[in-house]
This record gives structure tokens, sequence and C-alpha cells, in this order.
């Protein structure tokens, strides 16, 4: 049977699908809507299935906030190319407005959200069939409360909602902090919010690494008070390069390689003796950690001023109480 380009227009816009795919369906399905809508959906499901094991990495990331409440949700794809494609973008505004009037209380219920007779899994299935690509609605965060505000960085990669105790609390300083999250991407909203298995690690690795500079400061001595440069052994290649360009001897060589093993051993030996020491450098390495990864401890970027987000707060008089941060970026 003819189909018309109205039957065509009208299942495109109920689907999103492109006009020869809506044509195909229509034909195969005699003109019946709900038949040719069942065949664009089952396209999509074998889309998905076929590349389930792709990575979906690229995608568009938007968020939200009205009415004390703030979402964000992130839909993904394979390329960039359909990461940029307005219906993809438009779908994506679908989900986060659905997010929006729903509510719901996780991904899971986000993705069960009925529209038109689909769920939200089964749109994105759809969408899939269209592009023929692997999509995934992989991120949703809200915050819900007496003040909220959402930014949506260029490129639709990136996005972040922040929550306020004040509900007259100035957009100004509000939407900067919001800003502040999505450029800063801190850990926690204070050391307070950071777990104390995170701290306990973040720790670890501190006197680690300071052990480590201990031993390496010692053993870089003992090479000065026996005439050597420690920059032209600090390791094994480069002991041989040098060597081949006549900055050092053998005698030299064999001389430094003794002098590291033997003073590295007495340096590590003497760690014990250096515990109080090593304990408050890697705290305050602890301290400086928390200052760059938490929101409050931050020096925010909005100003001149150079005052922590949390004197920043102050001097406006508002109390920021959580945020969300979601990104497809590497970073």
């Amino acid at each position: 049977m003819a189909i018309s380009l109205a039957d065509i227009k009208k299942l495109r816009d109920i689907t999103g699908a492109g006009m020869m795919d809506v044509k195909k369906a229509l034909e195969e399905a005699n003109g019946d809507f709900e038949a040719a809508k069942d065949l664009l959906r089952k396209r999509g499901q074998a889309i998905a299935a076929k590349r389930s094991d792709r990575e979906a990495s690229e995608g568009c990331v938007l968020a939200k906030a009205e009415n004390g409440f703030a979402a964000i949700v992130a839909l993904k794809c394979e390329t960039d190319f359909v990461a940029k494609n307005a219906d993809f973008v438009a779908l994506t505004k679908q989900i986060l407005d659905l997010a929006m009037a729903n509510k719901p209380a996780d991904l899971e219920a986000l993705k069960a959200i009925t529209v038109n007779g689909l769920t939200v899994a089964e749109l994105i299935t759809e969408r899939s069939g269209v592009t023929g690509e692997k999509m995934e609605l992989s991120d949703y965060a809200f915050l819900e409360g007496a003040c909220v505000d959402a930014y949506n960085h260029l490129g639709n990669k990136l996005a972040s909602i922040v929550l306020f105790a004040e509900a007259d609390a100035p957009i100004e300083p509000v939407h900067g902090v919001a800003m502040q999250v999505a450029a800063m991407n801190p850990l926690a909203l204070d050391a307070d919010h950071i777990s104390e298995e995170v701290k306990a690690r973040e720790l670890a690795v501190n006197i680690d690494k300071t052990k480590a500079e201990e031993v390496q400061k010692f053993v870089e001595n003992a090479l000065r008070k026996a005439g050597i440069n420690p920059a032209h052994v600090d390791s094994d290649d480069h002991i041989e390069s040098n060597m081949a360009k006549g900055w050092i001897t053998a005698e030299d060589a064999a001389k430094a390689r003794e002098i590291k093993a033997s003073a590295a051993a007495e340096a590590e030996a003497n760690l014990e003796k250096q515990a109080k020491k090593i304990e408050m450098i890697s705290q305050g390495r602890l301290q400086k950690y928390f200052k760059e990864n938490t929101l409050m401890d931050q020096i925010y970027v909005g100003n001149d001023d150079k005052l922590p987000v949390k004197e920043f707060l102050a001097k406006n008089k508002i109390t920021c109480l959580d945020f969300k941060r979601i990104t497809l970026n590497q970073e």
C-alpha cells in the first residue's frame, strides 16, 4: 500500500526514527502504526544486543534546576558525531525533563518512567536502532531543597548541581559555586564528608611517599659526600648513558651503585627512628589534600580575592549543603 508523507511524519514524530526507517517500517506493517512502532523497537533491540559489548564513551550530559529540585542525566553513545546530533541531544533533554517532572529516586526508577507507552529505557533502545550505535543512560543524580542551581558546561559533556540552605540565596554566588564544582571537581563538601576509608588510604600513600623521599635524600647526601653528582647516577640507564658520554668513569659507576645500595639499606633501617617526623609530614600532606579536594577549602575561582569557598560563602551569608557533578571528560 502507498504510504503518505503525513503518515511518515506522524510516526517519525512519535518515535524519532529516520525518515527512511519509518517509511520502511510502515510499508512492512501495511500502514499499521502500532505494528510499525514494534518493528522499529525490535530493530533497536537487535542493534542494542549486537553492540552490547561496545564501549559507549561519548554522549550528552545535561542538568536543570527549578522549584527546589535539580537533576543531572548522562546519556552515552559510541561516537562524538552521534553525541552532537540534535535528535540525540533532544532525547537527553526529554529524559532530563521526565526526571524533573517525576523526581525518580534512582537511575533504575528513571529508566522505568513511561511516556507515550514506552519506558525511558525503551526510548533509548529505539534511538539506538535509528543511529546504529550502543546507547545507555549511565548516570542520574539529583538534589532537593530550599535553593538549588545547575550549571551546564559548553559542549554537553559536564554538568553540576548545588544545594543551598537559604531559599533567598542570591543567584550570582550560588551559580558561581555551581561553576566551581564543575571546574575544580571537589571530592567532597569538606573533610568531614570524606570517608574514613579514603582518609586512611590517602594517609598511607603519603606515609609511603614520605619514607621513600627520606631514603632518597639520605642516598643523595651519601653520593655527594663521595664526590658523585646524584643526577648522573639516578638510574642504571642514566649511569650507562653518562659513562658513554664520558661524564662518569666505570669506577665512579661501580662506586655509585655500591653507595646507593648501602645507603638505601641504612636509611630504611633508620626509618623507625623517624616515625614522628614522617607522620607529621604525612599529616601535613593530608591537610593539603583536603584543601585541594574539598569544596569548602578550595580557593574560589570566581573572583580575585583568593578566598576559600567557605569564606566566600560566609561573606555572602549563604550555606552550601551538597553538590553533584557528572562528566564524560577524561580527568
